[in-house]
């Protein structure tokens, strides 16, 4: 028996895309087994500190061919985060493509209109399901997340400002996974070719992420730190730079007519400045949502009239 919130259309569209449903669900649930397995075995087999690896030779007690279970789920992590960059890529093309496209290009979505439903309330449909999907997907897998990365956010590359961990940490994924639904709807809508929609959307799709990616620490106004040189006359070394902090842009002073290093500046964005940034960016991420959904509701309407 379905629920009263899977009625008609939307009902109609989650047996369709029953199949690509349930694969979201099976990644879910391996990368939650996966994490919680590298967890515990990170726990229950600590890294030895016997100096193998060094001048002793190569370690011989590894865990299934890394230094150590800590070393693979640090590996394991990384990986995770970048592939969570792919996340948004694969919901836009699969929207754009099986969804909205190969609809329009069969031809079975005049049947659905034929059948009491208007052309508005077929796309509100589609929009609908992909939408809470898309977010209870996203959501499931940076909680997984977090959970693996828990205790181990000072190892390299997985620190708040690295890419893949920022967008994995915040608010701003979500808006991700919305703008991917939208996006892949009007370029479904527009292209109504299935393979066509499908690269077409999953490139603007990422060449948002990459653009906003770029742009994003210029966002939000730095912190200027700065100091006395010490080292050599030509040299210095920065000692009141905060840790856990992005340096966007540095150098020195000199006096004038003198090469000699008389002190150095950093333009930084400390950690407290991670939430300022997500939220900037999560408010531009939905507004080019809401313009995405805008336009194809228009483009439905014109293809309609």
């Amino acid at each position: 028996m379905s629920s009263p919130l899977l009625r008609g259309p939307r009902w109609a569209d989650v047996r369709i895309h029953r199949a690509a449903l349930r694969t979201g669900l099976g990644l879910v649930v391996l990368a939650a087994l996966l994490t919680g397995y590298f967890r515990w075995a990170a726990a229950t087999y600590p890294a030895t500190s016997d100096g193998c690896g060094t001048s002793t030779g190569p370690c011989e007690n590894t865990f299934l061919g890394f230094a150590s279970a800590r070393d693979l789920l640090y590996q394991f992590l990384q990986s995770y985060s970048l592939g969570m960059l792919l996340i948004p890529v694969l919901i836009g093309a699969f929207v754009a493509g099986p969804v909205i496209a190969r609809e329009m290009e069969s031809g079975t979505h005049k049947l659905a209109w034929t059948q009491s439903v208007s052309p508005a309330r077929w796309l509100m449909s589609k929009l609908t399901v992909f939408a809470v999907t898309s977010v209870a997907g996203g959501l499931a897998l940076m909680a997984v997340f977090w959970l693996g990365r828990s205790g181990v956010e000072s190892m390299w590359n997985l620190s708040w400002a690295d890419r893949g961990v920022y967008e994995s940490i915040g608010p701003v994924f979500v808006a991700y996974c919305l703008f991917a639904v939208m996006v892949g709807t009007l370029v479904g809508l527009l292209v109504r070719r299935t393979l066509v929609a499908l690269a077409v959307s999953g490139l603007v799709t990422g060449v948002v992420l990459l653009i906003m990616g770029s742009v994003r620490w210029h966002l939000f106004p730095v912190t200027m730190v700065s100091g006395p040189a010490s080292g050599t006359s030509t040299s210095y070394t920065m000692h009141e730079t905060p840790m856990d902090s992005i340096i966007v842009d540095m150098g020195v002073h000199n006096a004038a007519g003198d090469t000699k290093v008389t002190g150095w500046y950093a333009d930084i964005h400390p950690h407290s400045h991670f939430w300022y940034v997500q939220f900037i960016e999560t408010g531009i991420v939905l507004a080019l949502t809401a313009a995405a959904a805008y336009a194809a509701f228009r483009v439905l309407r014109r293809r309609t009239a």
